[in-house]
């Protein structure tokens, strides 16, 4: 492998791995109870990681077109359209709304907006995550 996309690949790799780790240990959120600061580590863990994983993610995908590819994608959509096509990413769609989870993480929310943000990261997020870390490890 071009030794770019193997860095690409193992920062991914990296990334990904802790982002799972803290969606294995994800303590749930109650909107309604107040959090110590300990109470809340866990949470700001959580999302400090999807936002780690979600930029390695990217960071791998324009490499790959980087090195692969004769033409970089003009666009976001259309670097997602790619990934797509090669099968690293299941829907475009679905990125679209990973990139709107991002945008939303660096905003404070009210608490049930935050429980919406974390039910995506431990739901479509992880599932999502663990789909291209798979597809990533097959690259050689």
């Amino acid at each position: 492998m071009e030794p770019l996309l193997l860095a690409a690949r193992n920062r991914l790799d990296a990334a990904l791995e802790i982002f799972l780790a803290s969606v294995a240990d994800y303590p749930g959120f109650d909107p309604g109870k107040r959090l110590t600061p300990k109470q809340s580590e866990p949470l700001d863990a959580l999302s400090d990681r999807y936002l780690r994983a979600f930029e390695s993610a990217l960071r791998f995908f324009r490499t790959w077109e980087q090195v692969r590819e004769a033409a970089p994608s003009e666009s976001f959509r259309d670097l997602l359209l790619r990934m797509e096509k090669l099968g690293f990413i299941s829907e475009t769609g679905v990125w679209l709304t990973l990139r709107d989870v991002r945008n939303r993480i660096a905003h404070e929310y009210l608490p049930d907006e935050l429980a919406k943000i974390y039910a995506s990261l431990v739901g479509p997020a992880a599932t999502e995550f663990r789909r291209l870390r798979d597809r990533a490890s097959d690259v050689a």
